[in-house]
C-alpha cells in the first residue's frame, strides 16, 4: 500500500467533510444575514478557536476540531420570565455548542440599539423556516452537484463482457480444505502464479476461444488437465500472451447457470478437474448517462438513506458486537468520519480496486460518490425533527405559525413566540446518544473496520 496516497486519500476526505460542514453553515448564514438576523459568528468546528477574524458585525473563523460547526444569531429563542431587559438568551445552529450554551450560566446576549427588529424569533414562519433549512438543502445541493458530474461524466456501474482475475492463489489447496488450510508450507505453487498471471488482469481468450464471461474461464480451463493452454489477458491497456498448464484437483461442480451444485446435506459436490489457481470477476464499465436520470437516482439515494437513518438503532447493536465480540463488522454498517477516512485512503491507495475499477479516474470518482452520500446523510439527518437538528427548529416554527393561524381564523388574540427552548431537554439526551455513538463507532472503526474489499 502505498502510505502517501493512503495519506492523500485520507486528506480529500477530510477536506471534503469539513468543506460540507462549511458549506451547511453558509446555507443558514446567507437567509439570516438576508433576513436581517445579526449574525455574530461563523464557526467551522468545535473547540478552542485557532483563527479568526472579524467582518463588519460577524466573526469568522476556524476551531480546532473540524468536525462541526455553527453560526450563532442573536434571539434564536424569545425572552423567557426573569431575563434582563436588553438581554436575550444565547445559542447557535451547532448541535454540541447549543449544549454548551445553555450549560453557562451566563449565557446571554446584549441586545444593541436597533437589534430589537433583528432577532430570529421575530422572524415569520416562512423565513424561520428558511434560515433552518439552508443548512441541509445546502448539503442536498452539494450532493446533487456531485452526483450529476458523476453520473454524467464518469457514468454508472453496469456489468460488462468477459472475465477478470479477480485474486490468483500461491498454492494448490483442495476445494475440500479451503474453510481450514492457513498457509502454503508443503503446498505446491499453483500454475497461475507460475504463469505470471495477475489480479484485475482481463481475460480475452482460452486457447483462442473468446471469454465472453467468468463462467467462460471455468469451462475452457477443466477439460485441459496437464495441457499446455495459451492464455490472452488485457493489462493495463496491453494484451499479453502466457502459458499456462492445468493441473488436477478437486474442484467445485457449478451448474448450466454458473451456480453451485449443492448435496442433499447443503454441501458442495465436487470433481477432479484441471486447475490453475484463480478466481474469476464480473467487469464493471461505467456508462455516462443523461442528465435526466438524475434527478432518480437522487431520489433513490434520499429513500435509501432515509431507510438507513431508520436503522440506525438497529445497526449500532451490530456495531456494539463486533467492537467488542470480534463479529465480523456488517458491510452496511455505519461509519465514523474515522471509518470513512480509511476507506478513503484504501481506495487511494489501491487496495479496493477490485471494486471501483484499474484506473485513477475510478478511484476519484468513487471518493466523489463518497462525499455525495455524505451529504445526503447530513440532509436527512439534519431534517430529524427533534432538537438539537436543525429540524427540530424548523417543527417549532411550524407549530409557531400553524398557532397564529388559528389564532388569526379565531379572531383571538396573536399566541406568544413558541419558546423551541422548552425542548432543550429532549436535546440534552439525543446530544448524549450522539456523542456516546460516535465514540462507539470510532472505537469500532479503529478494533473492527468495515472490510470493503481485498
Amino acid at each position: 500500500m502505498s502510505w502517501l496516497a493512503y495519506a492523500a486519500g485520507v486528506l480529500i476526505a477530510a477536506l471534503g467533510v469539513a468543506l460540507s460542514i462549511a458549506l451547511h453553515e453558509v446555507g443558514h448564514l446567507v437567509p439570516a444575514k438576508r433576513f436581517g438576523v445579526r449574525v455574530t459568528q461563523y464557526m467551522v468546528g468545535f473547540g478552542p478557536t485557532v483563527w479568526s477574524r472579524r467582518r463588519g458585525e460577524t466573526e469568522y473563523g476556524l476551531k480546532a476540531i473540524p468536525l462541526g460547526g455553527y453560526i450563532r444569531m442573536i434571539g434564536m429563542f424569545p425572552p423567557k420570565p426573569g431575563d434582563a431587559p436588553g438581554t436575550i438568551r444565547a445559542t447557535s445552529t451547532g448541535r454540541f455548542s447549543q449544549l454548551a450554551d445553555e450549560a453557562r450560566a451566563a449565557a446571554h446576549e446584549e441586545l444593541l440599539p436597533g437589534d430589537e427588529n433583528r432577532v430570529f424569533y421575530r422572524l415569520s414562519t416562512p423565513k424561520k423556516v428558511a434560515v433552518m433549512l439552508g443548512g441541509p438543502l445546502m448539503n442536498l445541493l452539494i450532493a446533487v452537484t456531485l452526483l450529476t458530474g458523476m453520473v454524467t461524466i464518469h457514468g454508472t456501474a453496469e456489468t460488462g463482457q468477459g472475465s477478470l482475475v479477480a485474486s490468483v492463489a500461491q498454492c494448490v489447496v483442495p476445494v475440500t480444505e479451503a474453510a481450514t488450510a492457513t498457509t502454503c508450507e508443503g503446498r505446491p505453487g499453483t500454475p497461475a502464479a507460475a504463469a505470471g498471471l495477475k489480479p484485475m488482469d482481463k481475460v480475452i481468450s482460452i486457447d483462442g476461444s473468446p471469454v465472453t464471461s467468468s463462467a467462460d474461464v471455468s469451462k475452457l480451463i477443466r477439460p485441459r488437465l496437464d495441457q499446455p493452454t495459451a492464455i490472452v489477458v488485457e493489462r493495463q491497456g496491453e494484451q499479453v500472451s502466457l502459458t499456462v498448464t492445468p493441473i488436477a484437483n478437486q474442484v467445485a461442480t457449478y451448474d448450466a447457470q454458473g451456480n453451485p451444485v449443492l448435496d442433499g446435506n447443503g454441501r458442495p459436490v465436487t470433481q477432479t478437474a484441471g486447475f490453475i489457481g484463480i478466481s474469476s470477476a464480473t467487469p464493471i464499465v461505467y456508462v455516462p448517462q443523461s442528465i435526466a436520470t438524475v434527478p432518480g437516482i437522487v431520489g433513490e439515494g434520499l429513500w435509501q438513506t432515509a431507510g438507513a437513518v431508520i436503522r440506525i438503532p438497529q445497526k449500532m447493536v451490530g456495531v456494539w458486537q463486533a467492537a467488542f465480540s470480534g463479529e465480523e463488522r456488517a458491510i452496511d454498517s455505519p461509519m465514523s468520519v474515522v471509518g470513512v477516512g480509511r476507506v478513503a485512503g484504501e481506495v487511494s491507495a489501491g487496495k479496493l480496486d477490485l471494486m471501483i475499477g484499474e484506473h485513477t479516474a475510478d478511484k476519484f470518482w468513487f471518493l466523489v460518490g463518497l462525499l455525495a452520500s455524505l451529504n445526503l446523510m447530513l440532509f436527512v439527518f439534519n431534517l430529524i425533527p427533534l432538537l438539537p437538528f436543525d429540524g427540530g427548529h424548523i417543527a417549532g416554527a411550524l407549530w409557531e405559525g400553524l398557532k397564529r393561524t388559528v389564532a388569526r381564523v379565531r379572531g383571538a388574540a396573536e399566541p406568544a413566540h413558541v419558546d423551541v427552548a422548552k425542548g432543550l431537554p429532549i436535546a440534552y439526551a439525543v446530544s448524549f446518544v450522539l456523542i456516546a455513538m460516535s465514540v462507539l463507532l470510532i472505537y469500532a472503526d479503529v478494533v473492527n473496520p468495515i472490510k470493503l474489499g481485498g
